[in-house]
């Protein structure tokens, strides 16, 4: 019962923090004398403080309706003309040690404001970066692109951003001026998924739920501000993971990515203990 109580101290307070296992598994699992199914199961009988409903995975979600088409066939649009799925398998087949940066958009609620955030993912360390839009637009989308390559500068934007995947969102569909700067000098190379086929970048897909245990699907994004997707972004990125070996998607962008991204956007890791992903750390 006492080395029962000493663990429930340390791991009761960090799920409750909004922590995951494998997280507090990575930087505490030498003070644990027990696998993480063994403590799934401690938690599950209720021999812990935490609950299951501290454990983010045991929420249900509901099944949505599949898609059955849209009323026009995006495959025939311009704009994705050589930049289609497969243009971007065959790419991958003649170049596969290019890097990959998935592309999407989160919205607030219906009628909940214009505000949206831009996110992007870095498929080969897991980093998640996050730009507030006032508007869900190209001009908008355009403006994050010049002012991240001018920060950047164009060498190092190319490094760090050489093929981007996104869905056929109508603030995608300018790609010409995606992929070139204002000067007209190439910077990027986009491509689109299919239509109604969100798990072909299914990696930021899947990685928005950790938005959503800041921000809950259906609340308004118009309060939040880039101070505070910073804050957000640095949060998610200094989770450990399972599927990263017990590193954290910091960690590994330090090894793999240009370190002038970090020094530009304000990317920090945030102390193992000190990691939430739970509304409280953004002030509203």
């Amino acid at each position: 019962p006492v080395d029962l109580a000493l663990l429930d101290d340390l791991i009761s307070p960090l799920l409750k923090q909004g922590q995951s296992l494998a997280h507090i598994y990575a930087f505490h699992g030498h003070e644990i004398p027990c696998s993480r199914r063994t403590l799934y199961n401690y938690i599950d009988k209720g021999i812990f403080s935490a609950r299951n409903l501290d454990l983010r995975r045991k929420v249900r979600y509901k099944c949505k309706p599949r898609k059955k088409g849209t009323r026009v066939s995006l495959s025939a649009k311009e704009f994705r003309i050589g930049r289609t799925y497969e243009d971007f398998q065959k790419h991958i087949r003649v170049h596969p040690q290019t890097s990959v940066v998935e592309m999407d958009i989160v919205e607030g609620g219906r009628g909940t404001g214009k505000q949206v955030f831009l996110t992007m993912f870095f498929r080969n360390c897991s980093l998640m970066l996050i730009f507030v839009l006032p508007e869900k637009t190209q001009v908008c989308v355009i403006e994050v692109f010049d002012t991240l390559s001018e920060a950047l500068g164009l060498a190092v934007f190319r490094e760090l951003f050489p093929l981007i995947l996104t869905d056929n969102g109508i603030e995608f569909q300018f790609p010409a001026r995606l992929e070139c700067d204002h000067n007209d000098q190439e910077r990027t190379r986009i491509y689109y998924c299919n239509p109604n086929s969100a798990w072909q970048k299914g990696r930021i897909e899947r990685n928005h739920a950790y938005i959503r245990y800041v921000i809950p699907k259906g609340q308004s994004l118009s309060c939040y501000t880039q101070a505070d997707a910073t804050v957000l972004m640095n949060h998610i990125n200094s989770e450990a993971s399972a599927s990263l070996n017990g590193c954290t998607p910091f960690q590994l962008s330090l090894m793999l990515l240009n370190h002038k991204l970090h020094q530009t956007l304000h990317l920090r890791e945030i102390p193992s203990d000190q990691v939430a992903l739970k509304p409280g750390i953004l002030k509203r």
